[in-house]
């Protein structure tokens, strides 16, 4: 990889994992799922009036923006609100890749490498870790409403397989456009109007912040980063950039929001990071082995 690239992988990593962080600050001022409906509008508008709808059947489109993105976000949003601390959040959402296999599995008949199980097996160690320290209460709900997150988000993935894009972008646009309506109505008929009304009479700069940074540096520029890394190289060796995500999730949490961090996190986050990296370095690690013996 070529070092200007490596730096914009490194900055996409560092942008996605403050992510966590931001959503934290944003929830501070506007309740979840109006949260959430904000991001999407300003995702969705003026650039879908510009930029191409992806090659696909509208239900394809409709199916990855509702669960990509309305179900992913109210879910994982919510869970963050309910007191899933922003490191954890973005250690459980990484699950997502172990859904992927098993999704795949059931909708495209791919069978899953021992590998894949194997590094499936490891993270749902740590998963459990996570699961007896906080269960009970508003963070056990969390935790379930992040898992029901990264299950959405692997069911989007689904839905991507089916959908050609002139560019990333083109596909986020369009599935921030079918998302809003229903967050916005969600927002409605949950958090109620006069709640909405308040969060917006009220609005901070910080919670404006915090929008402007999900929508044009989280939503628009990390996707757009992601696309044209993965144009020009292999997934292989894009994808396990990810595994840092956590890591800048944790970090930032610690110094800008004061999360603690026990043992058991340190244990639940490395064996989470292992069954992925199960899962992402497969191929490399086999490559690699197949070399050394020739």
């Amino acid at each position: 990889m070529k070092i200007k690239d490596l730096l914009l992988t490194f900055l996409l990593i560092l942008l996605w994992g403050l992510n966590f962080v931001v959503i934290r600050v944003g929830l501070n001022g506007f309740p979840p799922l109006l949260l959430a409906a904000a991001r999407f509008a300003f995702a969705a508008f003026p650039l879908v009036l510009f930029l191409p709808r992806p090659k696909a059947a509208l239900k394809h489109i409709v199916g990855y923006g509702l669960s990509t993105f309305a179900l992913q976000f109210s879910f994982l949003f919510t869970g963050i609100h309910l007191g899933l601390s922003p490191g954890l959040a973005s250690l459980i959402l990484q699950l997502q890749a172990f859904f992927s296999i098993g999704l795949a599995a059931l909708v495209f008949k791919e069978r899953p490498s021992l590998w894949k199980l194997g590094g499936a097996l490891i993270a749902l160690f740590g998963l459990a870790i996570v699961a007896v320290n906080i269960s009970g209460g508003t963070s056990g709900i969390g935790l379930a409403l992040t898992l029901a997150a990264a299950l959405s988000w692997a069911t989007g993935n689904m839905f991507s397989k089916k959908v050609i894009a002139d560019s990333p972008l083109s596909l986020v646009v369009w599935g921030s456009l079918v998302a809003l309506p229903a967050l916005a109505a969600l927002s409605l008929f949950i958090e109620g109007p006069d709640q909405i009304v308040g969060a917006l009479k009220g609005i901070t700069w910080s919670t404006a912040l915090a929008i402007v940074y999900l929508v044009y540096l989280s939503t628009h520029l990390c996707y757009g980063l992601w696309g044209y890394l993965l144009n020009r190289y292999p997934t292989s060796v894009v994808a396990p950039f990810t595994l840092l995500i956590p890591i800048i999730g944790f970090a930032s949490s610690t110094v800008f929001l004061g999360e603690d961090f026990p043992i058991w996190k340190l244990a639940a986050g490395l064996l989470v990071l292992a069954g992925l990296g199960f899962n992402l370095l497969e191929l490399p690690i086999k490559r690699l082995f197949a070399k050394n013996r020739i």
